[in-house]
């Protein structure tokens, strides 16, 4: 039986004993099937809500953690077919990294077993339009500060008005630089990587198909 199979045999959340016996490219594996379930419409709820609460109950064991974008068209959850107790998601715009987002894959990972981290960008990323534009408003401005490095090249090559494809290779760019953000601010995840206990990698969901690539 593949590891998408078991998965997929689970009656309640993911078990301690299933994320044990993966990978870390079983759980990007398990990552990619969910993404290619939603596409072709084949995600079919497979677990009773009573069971999924009372596994959640009994604890967690998520496969992967998974740093995406607030926007609304990119529920990360529904992208991979997921379902409570499946994944660790942290979610904030333009899927940056700071202390608290680091900090919280640390625990995922570390102290929770799961056993990828995937960052994803998204098409049409309205915190790298606004990044782009060079907006600055409250909140916001610090925010954008941190995705400003993966935009400033492309800016100067094409110009003040870029095309949906020079703004998605920036949504590139970002993803990149939040992966070597994290291998080089966190002692913790560098090392497991290195060991060969996780993976980190990086993807980019077109919101027009619903098609995750990765990078």
């Amino acid at each position: 039986m593949s590891k998408t199979q078991a998965y997929l045999a689970l009656e309640s959340s993911v078990q301690a004993d299933f994320q044990s016996s993966l990978s870390p490219n079983d759980a990007l594996e398990l990552l990619q099937s969910g993404n290619q379930r939603f596409i072709e419409e084949k995600g079919a709820k497979r677990r009773s809500r009573t069971n999924l609460l009372k596994g959640a109950a009994e604890g967690q064991a998520p496969f992967a953690a998974v740093l995406g974008c607030i926007d609304s068209r990119a529920p990360i959850e529904e992208i991979f077919d997921a379902e409570i107790g499946d994944l660790f998601v942290a979610r904030v715009a333009g899927n940056t990294v700071n202390g608290d987002i680091l900090g919280s894959i640390e625990y995922a990972c570390k102290y929770a077993g799961s056993k990828a981290i995937l960052v994803l960008g998204h098409t049409q990323c309205g915190a790298v339009k606004g990044t782009y534009a060079q907006l600055e408003d409250g909140n916001l401005t610090g925010l954008l500060q941190r995705i400003e490095p993966a935009v400033t090249a492309i800016r100067s090559e094409v110009g003040d008005n870029p095309s949906d494809a020079a703004i998605d290779r920036c949504v590139a760019s970002n993803v990149d630089l939040v992966c070597d953000r994290i291998r080089k601010e966190s002692d913790i995840l560098r090392t497991m990587e290195a060991d060969g206990a996780i993976v980190i990698a990086g993807a980019i969901y077109d919101v027009a198909t619903g098609k995750v690539s990765y990078r």
